[in-house]
């Protein structure tokens, strides 16, 4: 009597692997499998409020079937261990990518990291910044055509004089560096 109500509750939670994904509805499907080969092509995931992400094949997750019915399966964790930060202080938060791409919220601060691709800021009129910036490579603008840096434009400015108003020869350079 009891056998057909404790295969129902083993049935509940599963873990389960990542074979596909479509994030083109509403709440993201999955196309996941299970124990001993049993697929689902339509699980729904359900993901935290305002983060969003698509898993890569072979992720892991966890499935509930909702009500004991296996027909009816979401996907309430996604993790993917093969790139997953490790190594972070208690409390700190990463958001992160397949490709190394990082935002890091430490103790120390918040740390952007591109993995070697640009990190770009888009539909925003001002980028505004209480503090100080501190660059360790250049700061370039479009203020011309050539878009210069702010070191190229140091050096112009250092290094340059101009005539004298009576005619005379170019006057000194800067009495202070830029």
């Amino acid at each position: 009597m009891l056998s057909p109500i404790t295969r129902r509750l083993r049935s509940v939670v599963a873990r389960c692997v990542v074979k596909a994904a479509n994030d083109g509805s509403k709440l993201q499907g999955l196309h996941v499998g299970l124990l001993a080969g049993e697929e689902h092509q339509a699980a729904e995931r359900f993901q935290q409020y305002g983060f969003s992400s698509v898993p890569q094949a072979g992720a892991e997750g966890i499935a509930l079937a909702v009500g004991g019915d296996r027909s009816h399966l979401v996907v309430i964790a996604v993790d993917d261990r093969r790139y997953r930060v490790a190594a972070s202080l208690a409390g700190e938060v990463t958001v992160y990518d397949d490709l190394g791409h990082q935002v890091r919220l430490t103790r120390e601060g918040i740390v952007i990291d591109g993995a070697g691709h640009d990190v770009i800021i888009t539909n925003t009129p001002t980028l505004r910044v209480e503090g100080d910036i501190e660059a360790t490579g250049n700061v370039r603008d479009l203020a011309d055509a050539m878009g210069s840096t702010m070191a190229a434009m140091r050096t112009a400015y250092n290094g340059h004089t101009h005539g004298e108003n009576d005619g005379g020869g170019p006057t000194d350079g800067p009495s202070a560096a830029m």
